[in-house]
């Protein structure tokens, strides 16, 4: 739940997203509400298949339509994106909502220099000259901290390195002054000193521009550092969401708590082994009736085979979709 005290930003209230397939629905989103408020910066973590991504590229509507059903309320800035037509969507990405993704390589055109790929970003949207739309490529790359900016403009995208590209990603992100970022695991590729780098980059611009950041990872010690709340999804749902210190710290779901004990941390010894989640998610054309991490739960009982769980509050602006969530505290005070 975002500060109601803030302007909401990205509304979503029982999203659904269903794809077809040979034979089968895949449901990737089965009901999920979340709301992020101005200024704010949510994680939304979990494992591959959980459904990050696609809650993500919904936002923008980036999805195929001929074989996508979206079902449920998707608003961005006040606006029901679900209702816009192909004109107000063009208006929508980059005027309002932009994307970092996770290889800029695959997202960049090889065929032009990055500099030139952000001037005709800023032209299309801002309606300036060629030298102005340069002009302000070159501030990006300064805001973004690309070394020599200027020679780096003319640059192909292949002639950076992971870094610097998604320096540039970010640039091109911005370029258009949207209000929300939507940042898709854009630290995966990169090595251990170069995330660290971007994720303090992107909580820098974030509160110097006043952005609302939607920041997907599969590392909750990355979405520990820059988010203000963490939403913990498995399956198509948001098990779990609250403040980033209180999940950390108080974690009320056993999928959370099991993602806390498979991270590496300082006090592990040589050669100790991280801790797994034992079994594999469900399969999403195929969803069980109950709860669907119960076939992986050393806590579930009988009802969480049956019941789905409805989400309850447990703590200030702090939700858990589990049957056994008051037991469990009580068993961990």
């Amino acid at each position: 739940m975002a500060d109601p005290r803030k302007k909401s930003m990205v509304r979503l209230r029982d999203l659904r997203i269903t794809f077809k397939a040979p034979g089968k629905t895949i449901r990737a989103v089965s009901g999920v509400d979340l709301e992020v408020a101005e200024g704010e910066v949510v994680a939304l973590i979990g494992e591959s298949g959980s459904g990050k991504s696609v809650t993500l590229r919904s936002i923008m509507r980036l999805h195929p339509e001929s074989r996508t059903r979206i079902e449920g309320g998707l608003e961005v800035d006040g606006r029901d994106v679900l209702k816009m037509n192909g004109r107000e969507l063009s208006a929508l990405r980059g005027d309002s909502v932009a994307m970092i993704f996770q290889e800029p390589l695959l997202a960049l055109d090889p065929v032009y220099t990055v500099g030139a790929q952000i001037a005709e970003t800023i032209r299309r949207h801002k309606k300036v000259s060629a030298a102005e739309a340069r002009a302000q490529a070159l501030a990006l790359f300064e805001k973004v901290r690309i070394p020599s900016p200027e020679r780096r403009l003319d640059a192909y995208p292949h002639e950076m390195s992971g870094g610097m590209r998604q320096r540039a990603m970010i640039a091109l992100a911005l370029s258009c002054s949207p209000k929300v970022l939507l940042a898709d695991e854009p630290t995966t590729a990169l090595d251990a000193t170069v995330q660290i780098q971007i994720l303090l980059l992107l909580r820098e611009l974030q509160r110097e521009l006043g952005l609302s950041i939607i920041f997907v990872t599969h590392d909750i010690g990355a979405a520990v550092e820059v988010a203000d709340r963490i939403a913990v999804m498995y399956a198509g749902r948001i098990v779990e969401q609250g403040p980033a210190s209180q999940l950390l710290t108080q974690p009320r779901h056993p999928y959370t708590m099991s993602l806390l004990q498979s991270r590496s941390h300082g006090a592990m010894q040589k050669g100790q082994r991280l801790q797994t989640i034992p079994g594999a998610p469900p399969d999403l054309a195929n969803l069980p009736a109950g709860c669907a991490f119960a076939e992986r739960c050393a806590h579930a009982q009988a009802a969480c085979l049956s019941q789905q769980p409805p989400e309850q509050a447990v703590g200030t602006q702090h939700t858990v979709r589990c049957l056994r969530a008051e037991e469990l505290q009580l068993a961990a005070a």
